[in-house]
């Protein structure tokens, strides 16, 4: 479990994180979100420890990350792909993480064998394309088989082949009871693989619950009845409405209706004897609620974006 208590990180008189204090717990993947600049990638430097927070404290199992004798056993961390060096082949680069956390020469090669890159052990890094260094990243991660995992932006350069991989990767690993944290604006990615949702904005917690909580909260129900005929239509829109349901009509036989259970809204046509061709609930985007809870955060807002549009 990962721990920030009161984290606050300032750089000079930029507030990069403040009073951030949150649990992150194992057997769940994590989707950490927040615009550019919100301080996700700077929690996850202090976390491993290539920042210090300014106040507060980030603890893995209880420990600091500097604390631990071997971190990779511990924590495995995939936050720049190119931090390699480009002249070591992809093998010898992991050899060499390995060998400072007594970590011996078989997993190197069960890692690259996981990650599939295997055939391209022996090539120089440097000449890697985006999506191998992603994997060789990963593999670093992986390498000291640790119970607490944080990546950051993983998908990018992969195929959807590579996405689907790491979307099976984290579901696995949080199911055999790790830790796992993913950062990423990828909206459909994260509402794919999250069970949980942390959003900065400013450097400031905006939510931290369940995803289907998330969404819930930040977007309206809708229910959307279409009915056999635009009379059928207006009737039960009528009824609706009288049972004080907003009601909207976009089409002359089609029905909007917020916050109304399906169920509700079939009983009420069914009483108005109303003959309905489609009722469903509209299922709201996670793209959608971060756009709403982000909203008046986001701190690079281009004109005509949704955000810019909100500064204006």
């Amino acid at each position: 479990m990962i721990s920030l208590r009161h984290l606050t990180k300032r750089y000079g008189d930029t507030t990069a994180v403040a009073d951030l204090s949150l649990e992150i717990r194992a057997g769940a993947v994590t989707g950490f979100l927040g615009p550019n600049g919100a301080g996700k990638s700077t929690t996850m430097r202090v976390i491993v420890g290539v920042d210090h927070p300014t106040e507060g404290s980030a603890t893995i199992g209880g420990e600091r990350y500097t604390d631990l004798r071997y971190p990779l056993h511990v924590v495995g961390a995939l936050l720049d792909a190119r931090a390699v060096h480009p002249g070591r082949s992809g093998r010898n680069h992991l050899l060499a993480m390995a060998r400072s956390n007594g970590i011996g020469r078989r997993r190197v090669d069960e890692v690259l064998e996981l990650v599939g890159l295997s055939a391209a052990a022996g090539r120089r890094a440097g000449g890697y394309s985006l999506g191998m260094g992603q994997r060789l990243g990963i593999a670093g991660a992986l390498l000291g088989d640790p119970p607490v995992l944080l990546f950051d932006e993983p998908v990018n350069g992969l195929d959807p082949d590579g996405v689907l991989w790491i979307r099976q990767l984290t579901r696995r690993l949080a199911d055999e009871g790790r830790t796992v944290l993913v950062s990423s604006h990828l909206m459909s990615e994260l509402q794919l693989m999250a069970d949980q949702l942390v959003v900065l904005g400013r450097g400031r917690l905006l939510a931290d619950a369940p995803l289907a909580e998330v969404i819930a909260g930040a977007t309206p129900v809708v229910t959307q009845v279409r009915c056999a005929d635009a009379g059928g239509a207006e009737l039960l829109g009528q009824r609706l409405a009288s049972h004080g349901y907003h009601v909207e009509r976009p089409e002359p036989a089609l029905l909007r209706v917020a916050n109304a259970a399906t169920a509700a809204v079939g009983d009420l046509a069914h009483q108005a004897g109303v003959a309905v061709h489609e009722l469903t609930a509209q299922t709201a985007s996670l793209e959608e609620a971060y756009l709403r809870l982000t909203d008046g955060s986001v701190e690079y807002a281009a004109a005509g974006s949704p955000a810019g549009r909100s500064a204006q």
